[in-house]
């Protein structure tokens, strides 16, 4: 593998991606409270990370294997979307079509979130098993396709999940009082970081 794919921002990018999509596979094991206060905590990370990359171009030579099944995509988005019942729905307002329509957008965070695992899972696949140059490929895609479509998703999944965290009327299931050690039991990559 060449240097640069090497490099600790690539390094610290395919850390996050592959713990976030364990996390989305490990769903049926937690319940509506842990799955909130991980996600807020995971999405952000994984936006970092990928923002931190260099944006080099759009060009690859071959797109890269895509091995995340409608079977995987349908199982992810169903978890997802039975944890959070009303709460997974919300109003896009960024849509590109929405300055020609006079009704509001409707999106889901099970939706948005199963396009994003989809993404990272095919990039880690290629890590897995390609050369430096399919891997450079799969790399490339992936920052394409944040930048087209999946990092929006991140972005406006993050409101409706903030909102479901920390609504009002579960201000007594919500525990506000977190400290850096809960923190790092909930997501590895920040007990991994504080040991540097």
């Amino acid at each position: 593998m060449s240097s640069s794919l090497h490099s600790k921002e690539n390094l610290e990018f395919i850390t996050v991606a592959a713990e976030f999509c364990l996390f989305l596979e490990q769903l049926p094991e937690i319940d509506k409270k842990q799955f909130l206060n991980r996600a807020i905590k995971y999405l952000p990370l994984v936006y970092l990370k990928t923002s931190l990359l260099p944006f080099n171009s759009d060009n690859y030579e071959a797109e890269p294997e895509r091995i995340v099944t409608e079977t995987d995509y349908e199982l992810v988005r169903g978890n997802i979307a039975s944890l959070m019942g009303m709460d997974d729905n919300y109003l896009e307002v960024f849509h590109p079509d929405m300055q020609y329509s006079d009704t509001p957008i409707a999106a889901t965070i099970s939706e948005d979130l199963a396009d994003i695992y989809q993404e990272l899972k095919d990039f880690l696949y290629n890590c897995q098993i390609g050369s430096d140059e399919a891997m450079q490929d799969a790399l490339t895609y992936c920052l394409s396709a944040f930048k087209d479509h999946w990092g929006r998703k991140l972005l406006n999944a993050m409101r409706p999940l903030h909102q479901a965290f920390y609504n009002d009327n579960n201000e007594e299931d919500i525990d506000t009082t977190s400290t850096p050690a809960d923190d790092e039991r909930d997501i590895p990559f920040l007990k991994y970081q504080r040991r540097e």
